[in-house]
């Protein structure tokens, strides 16, 4: 597993751990912070981790908005805990990552939402990525 992949997993973790707990992103991103000082074997996707949840942080209120209007009856609160974290980063990294190309951004998404989530679940986050990569400028 690459450090991205790696990243991407804990940045999941940190956002459904908020969402659940029902505690602030920053809180979570906190005590993920620590552990990740006391564990210098996870700095390496610590750092991405961290950018990926200060991003979607940053751009929350759009991100789902993005979600809300490309769910297609679906609302954030009628949505898998899991699948809101998923989309938030798929959605962070494609409108605001160049680094990462579009086609990266979904496919890491679709493979968290099939370990992760419902057996729906990859088919719906494919759908709605693909059709926000559509809009977005090309990475």
């Amino acid at each position: 597993m690459s450090a991205r992949t790696k990243a991407r997993k804990r940045a999941i973790d940190i956002l459904y751990a908020a969402d659940v707990r029902q505690t602030t992103i920053e809180q979570s991103l906190a005590m993920e912070a620590e552990r990740a000082a006391n564990e210098p074997a996870r700095m390496a996707s610590w750092l991405y981790a961290r950018d990926i949840v200060d991003g979607v942080v940053d751009h929350r209120d759009e991100i789902d908005e993005l979600i809300e209007t490309y769910s297609q009856g679906w609302t954030l609160s009628r949505m898998p805990t899991i699948d809101r974290a998923i989309l938030r980063i798929g959605i962070w990294e494609i409108l605001y990552n160049d680094a990462v190309p579009h086609a990266v951004a979904i496919d890491e998404a679709v493979e968290a939402a099939k370990v992760l989530s419902t057996d729906d679940s990859a088919g719906f986050v494919n759908g709605l990525l693909g059709r926000i990569a559509q809009t977005a400028p090309s990475a």
